[in-house]
């Protein structure tokens, strides 16, 4: 049975500025790419174990549902975080890095999912992905040698202790315990300043 958590509901207005990370707009300095995991991390479900396939889109894309009538959806607070990433002056850079062992079911949740208010799926707000089965530290890798971006300019959330060994390529990882919200971006992101020592404004 699919974990059900009261953060995930459809997310509805972008006026609900509450859900938009209070870091991305206080002047300091920001990762260049947040990297976030999939399961239990930006929805709350194995994908590859709760999700029967066919899929199909329902709700204008605010949820998707299985063979068997089950439905799909982000964490609350992701829609906004997603948009709130991109719409800075200087928008910051989104990847997924999943170990899981359906990619193809992954990604087509990514294009079903749509954020609301824009219209656009969520696939669109991604710049890079690498969802397949494997050690983290292969997806960073990718990650890495696609976007030119040092490993330390990194930020990642995930669910899981043992991807940890990510930290020994450079890159911070926020553990998080159920699920992406704005308030563990701001932990992410003021950890990240406080490792790299850049808790200051710079030029």
């Amino acid at each position: 049975m699919v974990k059900k958590s009261a953060e995930a509901s459809p997310f509805s207005s972008l006026a609900e500025q509450s859900l938009v990370p209070e870091t991305f707009a206080d002047g300091l300095p920001l990762p260049k790419i947040l990297v976030f995991d999939l399961d239990y991390t930006l929805w709350p479900f194995w994908v590859d174990t709760h999700v029967a396939p066919p899929l199909k889109a329902k709700d204008n894309g605010a949820k998707s549902v299985d063979k068997y009538g089950e439905s799909f959806s982000f964490y609350r607070d992701i829609p906004s975080i997603l948009t709130a990433a991109k719409n800075r002056p200087q928008p910051l850079l989104l990847a997924a890095a999943s170990r899981t062992h359906t990619p193809d079911l992954a990604s087509t949740l990514l294009k079903q999912l749509h954020i609301l208010h824009a219209n656009k799926p969520a696939l669109g707000y991604f710049d890079y992905l690498q969802i397949f089965p494997g050690d983290k530290k292969q997806h960073f890798a990718k990650i890495q040698k696609a976007s030119a971006v040092d490993y330390a300019d990194m930020l990642f959330f995930d669910d899981e202790v043992r991807n940890r060994n990510v930290e020994s390529l450079g890159v911070v990882m926020h553990l998080v315990r159920d699920g992406v919200t704005r308030v563990e971006v701001d932990k992410g992101v003021r950890e990240w300043r406080r490792r790299n020592r850049r808790e200051e404004k710079e030029d």
